[in-house]
């Protein structure tokens, strides 16, 4: 096993930093907040062949040239700068041969080589770097991203970047304001320059088509770079031409579109034998920087949120100088994390797999904000393309095992907004809210509670993700804590203050030489004794939510789930389960902080109700559960399934030999479950059900996780299949047809959060002190002869369903 692990541990590194195997229609590039993501929307194409583009698919002006003096050329690399450059006597416009494209789950690397005329042509590569750190949430907060550009070759090389207003603005109409300037955070001699870009008129806490109209660009460089802004032509032409910028300012402030000005630095490389040297690199950064982030009902009113990284760095150029000076260390702890990422994934038995999570993990964080003080800190998320709500519970939901395989204390950042509005009696109604605003960045709450009708989907949702939480931060050794990045450091302090927040960021560490490291997550007693007072601040919300769904979850009433796009329905099957999860849930809450009598109580209801439920949600010839309970003829992927496995449930009485019928979940619907996922797996995956043909990813990924190897591998290849050959156009879209092209169906999801649930079989790894996936050991257990008999019974079963069943009652009772 130590060799497998070692030879599989080589493997990862070698594919995270030399090739990826998955061909996507876009990567991203600077993606770290809702308004700071720009993507490279031609990944399969030269990267010069189109502009990248910010989520929505509007085009973003970034730029990046190289010129080659000895050749008297200029090459396009990223962007279409190459549209500004007429045919000129000065240079020669060509195009370098483009290698191709590797990422991971923090880095995309394009690379080029350009010939000479020698037999050492140049390479470049042109790195983008927006850092996971699952060890350091100060860096985490950070908006900025690093583009680094790598040259290696024998004769002098120049290369030029530049970006446009469309970084800050949505209106291209909008007026700007620029300026150029030194990076002064000391009284050193400063090492950085910058351009710094807004709106002359900002609109705070306001959106044009998604962008931000509020915040300042700041676009650093280091202070030897040359520099110049003007019409984007005519800097550009100038580069071309002379390989060097002007260190010229245009004065002339104007709106985006007006002459199209642009922010620009070079960079001379002298390299070759007479310079003794054959490899250089530069470094540029681009940060957003806004205040407020967010406006935010919290307990004491109304309030305009600061960001997280202020509480650290007072100014933004000391932000900026460490951002800048940290790349290394940056680096460092993002390449540990997608190292290890690697590593885990390919346990999975797909090696596609590897591939698809790094691409999903940095679309995550992308839909987050960090706010709050070190006291309390806070993590904001905006439902980014499907209708733009602001921390919608079901839509972290999908997210959180993202959160409890990479930092567990996130995830609670995620909901300690939501609870503590709703501690604060901000919210009228029994059930738990779906989301704290109709839009971001305007969390202003929901107070004649008139928010999206989703109550059994919320109130289970969020009794799943706190009983998660408080799992995640009861461990002993290393090895079983939910996320190996939570055993890192030394034991947190004790929280004596409640109104410093449960989860405070004071105690930043130095780990192996990095400074500014998160401290331990729980783990131990004092690991628990903080489980159990963060689940008793909030009991009677965790008691009153519980109290909705023991009276109406068994038979959930017309309403809508999470995938409301699919429409209300009543006695809906999967929905009812993740009711009763979330009861039992409850139970184990209730048990955790001493509520004996509500932990029996609970424990009683939850499995009454889960052999009802068995009765009513499964076929009658038992092959698959049905959409909804008097819904014949239709059938469900049973995804909130997955809750019960990551909660342990599925373990209850596994221990106990004499125990003909363990866990909470009965095991024989795991088992057929994953048999009926076989017959209706189309083309390019998983159906959500039998109404349509098109799937959820997050959900496809929730349903293998608790599949057979052999069902879990099928989807994988399924899903990697779709990546490679889909024609959507946006960032990761986790709904899209399972047939045909792949294509969105309508309406058009992409670049959210909720491919968070890309990492299900990660974080069931690790769940129950790695118990988990062992405990499911069944799937694969069953003797042939039963299992043979399951197939011939599925397969007779799902001839009927060639064709998605729209008809409530179409066909014969299943």
């Amino acid at each position: 096993m130590q060799l497998s692990l070692a030879v599989l541990a080589v493997v990862a590194q070698a594919a995270v930093t030399t090739a990826s195997s998955l061909t996507p229609p876009v990567l991203p590039l600077i993606v770290r907040n809702p308004y700071l993501s720009t993507w490279l929307g031609n990944a399969r194409e030269a990267p010069w062949s189109k502009w990248p583009m910010f989520y929505t698919g509007e085009e973003v002006g970034l730029s990046v040239l190289a010129h080659v003096p000895s050749k008297g050329s200029v090459y396009p690399l990223v962007g279409k700068p190459q549209d500004s450059l007429d045919k000129n006597e000065g240079y020669n416009v060509h195009y370098p041969e483009y290698l191709g494209h590797n990422y991971d789950a923090s880095t995309t690397n394009l690379t080029y080589r350009i010939d000479t005329g020698s037999p050492a042509p140049i390479e470049i590569t042109v790195s983008f770097l927006s850092p996971i750190t699952p060890t350091s949430t100060l860096r985490q907060s950070i908006p900025a991203s690093y583009i680094t550009v790598d040259v290696h070759g024998e004769v002098p090389v120049n290369v030029y970047i530049d970006i446009d207003g469309r970084w800050v603005s949505g209106d291209t109409g909008s007026q700007l304001n620029w300026q150029h300037n030194a990076v002064q955070a000391s009284d050193k001699k400063p090492s950085l320059q910058r351009w710094q870009v807004r709106r002359e008129n900002e609109l705070h806490l306001s959106e044009i088509r998604d962008r931000a109209e509020w915040g300042t660009i700041h676009f650093t460089g280091p202070a030897d770079a040359y520099f110049e802004s003007g019409e984007a032509g005519k800097v550009r032409k100038a580069f071309a031409s002379a390989g060097v910028l002007g260190n010229e300012n245009d004065g002339e402030l104007r709106a985006i579109r007006d002459r199209s000005p642009v922010f620009a630095f070079s960079k001379t490389f002298n390299l070759g034998e007479s310079f003794k040297r054959t490899a250089d690199s530069v470094t540029f950064t681009i940060a957003l920087i806004q205040f407020p982030v967010v406006q935010y009902a919290s307990a004491r009113g109304l309030t305009q949120m600061r960001p997280l990284w202020e509480s650290w760095f007072p100014t933004t150029e000391e932000l900026l100088e460490f951002h800048y000076n940290d790349h290394a260390a940056a680096i460092s702890l993002a390449s540990n994390y997608s190292h290890q990422l690697a590593d885990d994934a390919y346990l999975s038995g797909a090696e596609d797999y590897v591939d698809i999570v790094a691409l999903s993990a940095r679309q995550v964080l992308g839909a987050t904000t960090f706010s709050g003080t070190p006291d309390n800190p806070i993590l904001f998320l905006k439902e980014i393309s499907s209708n733009g709500n602001f921390q919608t519970i079901d839509v972290i939901f999908p997210a959180f095992p993202f959160f409890l395989y990479t930092n567990p204390r996130w995830l609670a950042y995620l909901l300690e907004p939501l609870i503590e509005h709703m501690l604060s009696g901000q919210y009228p109604n029994t059930y738990a809210m779906h989301d704290l605003g109709t839009h971001f960045p305007n969390a202003t709450g929901h107070p004649d509670g008139k928010d999206e009708y989703m109550p059994v989907e919320e109130c289970g949702n969020i009794l799943i993700m706190g009983l998660a939480i408080a799992n995640s931060l009861q461990y002993e050794g290393a090895s079983e804590a939910s996320s190996m990045w939570s055993s890192q450091g030394s034991n947190p302090p004790v929280y004596s203050s409640e109104s410093s927040g449960f989860f405070p960021l004071n105690d930043l560490q130095v780990q192996s030489g990095i400074a500014h490291q998160d401290g331990k997550w729980g783990g131990g007693i004092a690991g628990k004794n903080l489980a159990k007072k963060w689940v008793k601040r909030s009991y009677r919300l965790w008691k009153q939510w519980t109290g909705y769904l023991v009276e109406f979850s068994l038979e959930p009433a017309n309403q809508l789930s999470t995938d409301d796009f699919a429409g209300w329905l009543a006695l809906q099957t999967n929905l009812a389960l993740k009711g009763i999860v979330g009861i039992n849930a409850m139970a184990k809450l209730a048990e955790l902080t001493g509520h004996d009598d509500d932990a029996r109580y609970f424990k009683t209801i939850a499995g009454d109700y889960v052999a009802k439920w068995e009765e009513k949600g499964m076929s009658r010839d038992g092959t698959h559960a049905k959409l909804a309970y008097d819904w014949y003829g239709s059938w469900t992927t049973i995804y909130n399934l997955y809750a019960d496995a990551q909660l342990c449930f599925h373990l209850d009485g596994a221990d106990n030999s004499s125990n003909t019928s363990p866990g909470f979940v009965p095991r024989h619907i795991y088992q057929k479950q994953s048999v009926w996922y076989h017959y209706v797996r189309q083309k390019y995956g998983l159906p959500l059900d039998s109404r349509h043909l098109y799937t959820k990813t997050d959900w496809e990924f929730f349903s293998m996780a608790v599949t057979s190897k052999p069902v879990r591998t099928e989807i994988l290849e399924s899903v990697a299949k779709w990546v490679n050959e889909t024609v959507t156009d946006r960032p990761f879209t986790d709904l899209h047809q399972t047939e045909g092209d792949g294509n969105f169906p309508g309406p058009n999801f992409f670049a959210r959060p909720v491919i968070g649930g890309h990492f299900a079989f990660l974080a069931l790894q690790r769940a129950c002190g790695g118990r988990a996936m062992p405990g499911l050991s069944f799937l694969d257990d069953v003797d042939q002869k039963t299992l043979q008999a399951w197939y011939d019974t599925a397969e007779t079963a799902a001839v009927d369903f060639e064709r998605p069943t729209r008809s409530r009652y179409a066909g014969d009772e299943l």
